[in-house]
């Protein structure tokens, strides 16, 4: 893997994880220091121009450029294969978007976790890729069920707006907030979801799976937060609110503006974890 976001086309969530390394070599890792990474997502609708993977893809693109970013400041990091059986409130009424109870999702995060730090891990980095209100608050208390009376630091890695939304105090330990630097204008209407900013950073990461010959035809949802707040609603509001399954403006992205969004948020991540992990 080089380490860039992309092109990469269709390449697999497995690539450059633990997956690919054998045990020796991960409790080497552990016992020098690395921290681990871990990607959280859905299998969920993006429309007609998204895969249903878009929300494991994208983190999974992320981290890996992290780590090379983090490898740049001294820091090794390995990456946990991405979980992708999550919370799918908001889309839960279309195809394709299977919902899992939260209380399954925490436990099993907290059985990972809990191997992670048997496995002489320090430093856990949960990063999501699904905006679900609910799905985040319950990475939140995965990570704190797996910690719990355990040596690891797991946190959540976090942008400030998304610990804002989810109302986590600012001195919480289980957090580890980071801010990007802005990557272009801000949006007169809401892009939330298969929108924009994820189209641009699909072509920019994974171009084979977009379906761009359908990107003309989609009109903007032109919402505004009463809009938006409806469709948080979830399962039949957002289906009756987004029939298409997209809440913003697809046919605007474009790969530079996807380049240069993920790259931001990625030097603000390796900035973040190595404040983190530079804290005895």
């Amino acid at each position: 893997m080089s380490g860039t976001l992309g092109p990469d086309g269709g390449i697999s969530i497995l690539a450059g994880t633990m997956a690919e390394m054998t045990a020796d070599e991960v409790a080497a890792a552990a016992k020098a220091g690395a921290v681990a990474l871990w990607a959280f997502g859905v299998i969920e609708q993006h429309g007609p121009h998204l895969p249903t993977g878009t929300d494991i893809y994208l983190p999974a693109a992320k981290l890996r450029r992290t780590r090379v970013l983090l490898a740049e400041r001294a820091i090794t990091a390995l990456i946990v294969p991405a979980y992708y059986w999550g919370v799918n409130h908001v889309s839960g009424a279309f195809p394709a978007s299977p919902r899992v109870r939260p209380e399954v999702m925490a436990e099993l995060m907290s059985d990972v976790i809990g191997s992670l730090s048997d496995d002489g891990f320090r430093h856990l980095f949960c990063v999501t890729g699904h905006g679900d209100a609910e799905h985040n608050r319950t990475i939140h208390e995965g990570i704190r069920r797996g910690s719990a009376g355990r040596p690891i630091r797991a946190s959540f890695l976090a942008d400030v707006g998304m610990v804002k939304r989810l109302g986590f105090a600012a001195d919480d330990a289980l957090v580890t907030p980071f801010q990007p630097a802005p990557s272009g204008p801000a949006r007169p209407y809401m892009d939330v979801h298969a929108g924009e900013w994820e189209t641009s950073a699909m072509l920019a990461t994974h171009p084979a799976l977009v379906r761009d010959a359908v990107l003309p035809s989609l009109v903007p949802t032109n919402f505004e937060l009463e809009d938006l707040m409806e469709w948080r609603r979830g399962l039949e509001h957002a289906k009756r609110k987004t029939p298409l399954g997209y809440l913003g403006d697809p046919a605007a992205a474009s790969l530079e503006q996807g380049q240069r969004s993920l790259e931001a948020q990625c030097v603000a991540m390796a900035d973040a974890i190595a404040a983190r992990v530079a804290v005895v």
